[in-house]
């Protein structure tokens, strides 16, 4: 009896053109471990950066043993400058062809209840960070003119979000900066999508108050996130909100409405009186 021969996977990203190294932040968990799994199916080495040794440790073993690539640790706090220097030095001898910019944090409260320290802690994690690793990654791929870069956004952010004042804020910035350079990176043949991420199956839905009861639309896998966020930015897509229903929400409800009912919900669920 003949056995079939079982069909290649399409590859979601072209390793040729945004290989071999691709490096990850806040890969340790969540959205960046999703992209760690399936840049290594696809073929690519990979720079795993997060804070949490052994669990970077772990997924970086079994990505190497299933899929034969190579892979490097870098234990660092993006909320710390000297982290930028340590990412930097770590990948000095390998030739990094996409950047998934992913680290970042959220925390619900009332801005005026935080220590100005938090609220600058946030602001160097999920924005200055991404701006250091884009501008000396970007120069690199743009000499070479080839490569990728993906900035983990939010969906909403643009319109402000009550009760996350700040972190809506430094997605804003993220949201603005990577639209700005789509254009500019154009002309060197690297592309920059921007993942404004709807509700994904995250630990972070729970750290924001949000239960399986509580959660106003069913979340999408963390595995189609991350995949129609690959193909976006193969394509060169400016910006990428998966799963249709986030994408239909986005285009039709107005703004003011999104932020009010997003505004309630997240002080309900967090108990802010």
């Amino acid at each position: 009896m003949v056995q079939k021969k079982s069909k290649k996977m399409k590859r979601l990203i072209d390793k040729n053109k945004f290989g071999p190294w691709a490096i990850i932040t806040g890969a340790s968990s969540g959205i960046g471990e999703e992209f760690a799994k399936q840049l290594a199916a696809d073929g690519f080495n990979l720079v795993l950066v997060a804070r949490r040794s052994n669990l970077l440790e772990a997924i970086g073993l079994q990505l190497a043993k299933e899929h034969n690539i190579k892979y490097r640790l870098v234990i660092a706090d993006l909320a710390t400058e000297g982290a930028i220097k340590q990412i930097t030095e770590a990948t000095d001898d390998i030739e990094i062809g996409l950047l998934i910019s992913n680290a970042g944090t959220g925390k619900a409260g009332k801005f005026l209840e935080f220590e100005e320290s938090e609220l600058k802690y946030t602001i160097q994690l999920n924005a200055i960070s991404h701006l250091s690793l884009v501008h000396f990654f970007g120069r690199k791929m743009a000499k070479r003119r080839r490569g990728g870069i993906l900035l983990t956004g939010a969906m909403g952010a643009n319109n402000g979000l009550p009760y996350m004042a700040n972190e809506a804020g430094t997605k804003g910035y993220i949201h603005s900066l990577g639209k700005s350079l789509h254009t500019e990176f154009r002309e060197f043949g690297v592309h920059l999508t921007i993942l404004m991420t709807p509700f994904t199956e995250t630990p972070v839905l729970n750290k924001l108050g949000f239960t399986k009861e509580n959660i106003p639309v069913k979340p999408i896998s963390v595995k189609q996130c991350v995949t129609e966020s690959l193909l976006a930015l193969s394509k060169n897509k400016v910006t990428v909100i998966p799963g249709l229903k986030f994408r239909i929400m986005n285009a039709l409800v107005p703004g003011s409405m999104a932020r009010e009912r997003s505004g309630k919900i997240i002080k309900k669920n967090n108990g802010l009186n």
